[in-house]
């Protein structure tokens, strides 16, 4: 909550200017925001539709080949903390635009790479530089956008970019990869990064007096950076090498001691790297853990519902990316219209549970997958439901959890919602997939043997495939409810559009003062 607000209880929305956001190029920042968004959120599934391409140009053999998705994943997810602190120190426009130049650099590397060592190196310098450009793209929404109804609009927009651009990644994928080559799948993120950075530098106009001027946590970068790091990789190598492999149980173990050693030094040092009160904020602690939640579900689905539509269904990767279209338009009419419309009408749960249960509904008819299931029929109609519960659910949850926060803390509260996507993306993909492996072979192995030509057996293992989808997608159901359950228990704040004070009484009231960062 800002001192503006605490200081005074009683006071109405201030007019004029100042209650409108005070800069006039917001709107023109937003648009290269959100290209910088698109451009992050296109670069995690894109280079998946390229991989297969690249690990043959490079000789990169199967056991190595985790490692361009995995180097990226540990060096975005193991750093976001550290750089969502440094935006909040450094200035978040020049971590935006030093983030962007750095991407860019790196995906010039990851598209000139000879050897897969070259590669694996670009991959993770991306995800230094990702690291840095996320949080720092949406903390600078938080600050410049302080208007109830302004806000609902940019993060209507930033939340479907969020939601529907992997899906774009998909296409835009499918069709450099088919058509081209799979080093444009990297050089593709320059034109974006530089176009971005150029119009961050000409046009936004941070703030002044949100920076925290504290001196640098070491001891907290240090562990959080390696706890994340070892809880990311404890995941990847569960979905490569299993639950009980030893090095996948001692990343699980190391990861728990040091984020309980991170927790124990933000509660006693000075300057924490995360200050405890922006996850022990009941709604900010809620909105993390249903987005978290609804990412491992989300996540699964993906990869299932790609691998079901070219190896079962023998699409090609452009077809399959269009065939997610159907979710992306519902995830920005969700976002756009639907929660944009609402969140300055009524409380934040009544849009994000409902959100996930529509989602889940979405999820539910997915469980009925058969190898011939029509795409109209069926999957049509799952995706809409998907597309339109997620949209409608992520865009309150994106405002909600950077609202209120001190703008000195608004970068790494932005870091802590990229945090749960990144963590939940790993344990969704790990999760879901050793599920839907496991139901699979046991399929397989018990209906093989009635089948004794070799079009019966292949339909066999194809069955298995969709029955191992299947029987993930249960989970993922689940998973699914109880984020709506999370939404519904935890997330008490009111309408966003007002902020909540305390009375002089200790009764807290909502008084409409949109949070400004001075």
């Amino acid at each position: 909550m800002s001192e503006t607000a605490r200081k005074a209880p009683g006071a109405t929305a201030p007019t004029g200017v100042a209650a409108r956001g005070g800069d006039a190029n917001r709107w023109k920042a937003l648009v290269f925001i959100a290209l910088a968004q698109l451009m992050v959120v296109l670069d995690a599934t894109i280079v998946n539709i390229a991989l297969p391409s690249a690990q043959s140009d490079l000789g990169i053999s199967d056991g190595n080949r985790q490692w361009v998705v995995t180097a990226y994943a540990l060096a975005f997810g193991g750093l976001l903390l550290f750089g969502g602190r440094i935006a909040d120190k450094w200035g978040r426009k020049r971590a935006f635009v030093t983030g962007l130049a750095g991407f860019a650099l790196a995906s010039a590397l990851g598209g000139a790479a000879t050897t897969g060592p070259m590669m694996f190196g670009a991959r993770a310098l991306q995800g230094v530089f990702g690291a840095l450009l996320a949080p720092a793209a949406l903390s600078l929404l938080a600050v410049m956008f302080t208007d109830a109804r302004e806000r609902a609009k940019a993060f209507g927009i930033y939340g479907a970019i969020a939601g529907g651009g992997g899906a774009v990644g998909l296409i835009l994928g499918g069709f450099l990869t088919e058509y081209l080559n799979w080093r444009w799948t990297f050089f593709v993120n320059i034109p974006f990064a530089i176009v971005a950075a150029a119009g961050a530098y000409f046009v936004i106009r941070e703030p002044e007096g949100g920076r925290n001027r504290s001196p640098l946590d070491i001891p907290g970068v240090i562990l959080s950076t390696l706890g994340l790091v070892a809880l990311v990789y404890g995941f990847t190598r569960a979905e490569s090498d299993g639950w009980s492999d030893a090095v996948t149980v001692s990343m699980f173990i190391a990861s728990a001691v040091l984020l309980t050693a991170f927790a124990v030094v933000e509660s006693r040092v000075k300057a924490p790297l995360l200050p405890l009160r922006v996850v022990t904020d009941r709604n900010r602690g809620g909105i993390y853990l249903s987005l978290g939640l609804a990412i491992i579900g989300m996540f699964g689905l993906f990869l299932f519902l790609t691998y079901y539509l070219q190896v079962v269904k023998g699409y090609s990767p452009v077809k399959t990316g269009f065939a997610f279209l159907p979710m992306i338009a519902g995830m920005i009419t969700g976002s756009t219209q639907i929660g944009t419309r609402l969140m300055t009408r009524v409380p934040a749960r009544l849009l994000m549970g409902p959100g996930f249960l529509v989602a889940g509904v979405g999820m539910l008819l997915l469980t009925q997958l058969e190898v011939g299931s029509s795409y109209a029929a069926l999957l049509l109609p799952a995706m809409l439901l998907l597309g339109l519960g997620m949209g409608t659910a992520f865009m309150p949850a994106m405002s909600l959890a950077t609202m209120g926060v001190e703008p000195r803390d608004a970068g790494v509260a932005s870091a802590m919602v990229n945090t749960s996507q990144q963590v939940g993306g790993a344990i969704g993909t790990a999760l879901l997939n050793t599920i839907a492996a496991s139901a699979t072979t046991s399929y397989v192995k018990d209906h093989i043997a009635g089948a004794a030509a070799k079009p019966q057996q292949q339909l066999v293992q194809l069955q298995g495939l969709v029955h191992g989808y299947t029987a993930a997608i249960w989970f993922a159901v689940g998973i699914l409810g109880l984020a709506a359950l999370i939404a519904f228990t935890f997330v008490t704040a009111g309408r966003p559009g007002a902020t909540t004070v305390a009375s002089g009484e200790g009764v807290e009231d909502e008084v409409p003062v949109p949070v400004v960062a001075h």
